[in-house]
């Protein structure tokens, strides 16, 4: 160190710097007022009704399974709202087809015998918030909200609620903080990648963290034209604590994320048998039905052919059926021919469409391919197991 050259303060640059980023953001984040005062309004889904489309309530969450006529989904919620108190609508969904047509409507007071629609954006399965505050129509007192879904339903998305919020700066740093500290479930990616939070973030705290870092270190290289100033090996060092302190916030999320999964995983199959854990897991219904279907096969190895609409149901039931010769086609939602069955063959059917069964000439037919002759030997809710005669 020089004489009279000061160390850097590598905490309080990134701190300070920390501030400033989340000022800026918020600057352009929040959608009206910085101090709005209205609460956050929530319905939950026992007040939405499902006008258009199938589904039914589990779990406290609407899972809507199919379209009506038209393929539409429309859920509606009744509202008694200030329309200038509310900045934003935020609906609460996951599995949202990535290719669906989502629009976000609304009744008025003051124009009662008209509907107000704004498109929503899908991500990642999720319904971005939508900002109503600048809308031309978005007056007066809101008197309902719905939402409507167009598109094909090829597996069943869920509802979980609708909330109008202010958006004040406050608010939206709220949201953030939420999105950061979101629990994160093991998924199928987990082994490879992590989100560290909700799935959809306006701002991720990964990107804040390294903006941030990278502002206070161009910071302290431009303060070194003034007079005293840090010399470069402790300027180096103060970006190292930076970057070592940033890595620390994100490493103690991941833990705490950790914890939480390991506390879940022991709720659903702690103390539980080989059958018990079967009957948590997420496939517990097509456990079930396999195990069903297990009864009704033989018990030397029979070739089996599984179809399904999802990948996943193919595969699992596939593996739930080992030691049988099954066959899952992993490159998509098809069947062999009707040509390339034979006598002895059985097909296990789990949500699958496009299957139609005749029982009273005992003929079965697939993606309007030709009939074969088979007898239905198990049934169960959006399922069936076929034996080829």
């Amino acid at each position: 160190m020089t004489a009279g050259a000061p160390p850097a303060r590598p905490l309080p640059a990134l701190a300070a710097t920390l501030a400033v980023v989340l000022l800026a953001y918020l600057a352009y984040a929040v959608p009206a007022s910085w101090f709005a005062s209205s609460p956050v309004t929530q319905w939950a889904v026992r007040d939405l009704t499902l006008r258009n489309g199938t589904g039914s309530t589990v779990n406290n969450e609407l899972v809507v399974t199919g379209t009506d006529a038209a393929g539409q989904v429309y859920i509606a919620v009744v509202t008694d709202l200030r329309a200038r108190d509310y900045a934003t609508v935020a609906w609460s969904a996951r599995g949202m087809p990535q290719d669906a047509e989502v629009h976000l409507l609304w009744r008025t007071d003051y124009a009662p015998n008209k509907i107000f629609s704004v498109p929503v954006v899908v991500e990642a399965g999720r319904l971005r918030p939508i900002v109503v505050a600048s809308d031309a129509g978005w007056l007066g007192r809101i008197t309902g909200i719905g939402l409507a879904v167009r598109g094909a339903i090829r597996q069943p998305f869920v509802i979980s609620g609708v909330a109008a919020k202010p958006s004040s700066a406050l608010g939206v740093l709220a949201d953030r903080v939420g999105e950061w500290l979101a629990f994160e479930r093991w998924s199928g990616a987990s082994i490879n990648t992590i989100v560290g939070g909700d799935d959809v973030q306006s701002l991720p705290l990964p990107l804040l963290l390294a903006v941030s870092v990278a502002l206070a270190a161009a910071g302290m290289l431009a303060w070194r034209k003034f007079r005293p100033v840090p010399t470069a090996s402790n300027i180096a060092a103060a970006i190292a604590i930076m970057f070592a302190a940033s890595w620390f916030v994100l490493d103690a999320r991941w833990t705490w994320n950790l914890a939480r999964q390991v506390q879940a995983t022991f709720a659903q199959y702690g103390g539980k048998d080989w059958r018990g854990k079967h009957q948590a897991a997420e496939d517990a219904a097509l456990f079930e039905f396999v195990e069903k279907a297990r009864a009704e096969l033989p018990a030397t190895p029979a070739r089996i052919f599984v179809a399904s609409d999802r990948d996943y149901f193919r595969e699992r039931a596939a593996y739930h059926l080992y030691p049988h010769n099954a066959f899952a086609n992993p490159g998509g939602n098809v069947l062999p021919p009707p040509e390339q069955f034979k006598a002895g063959d059985w097909i296990l059917v789990y949500q699958r469409r496009g299957v139609q069964f005749d029982p009273a000439n005992g003929r079965l037919r697939w993606d309007g391919g030709a009939p074969v002759s088979a007898q239905i030997k198990l049934r169960g809710e959006g399922a069936a197991l076929f034996l080829i005669q």
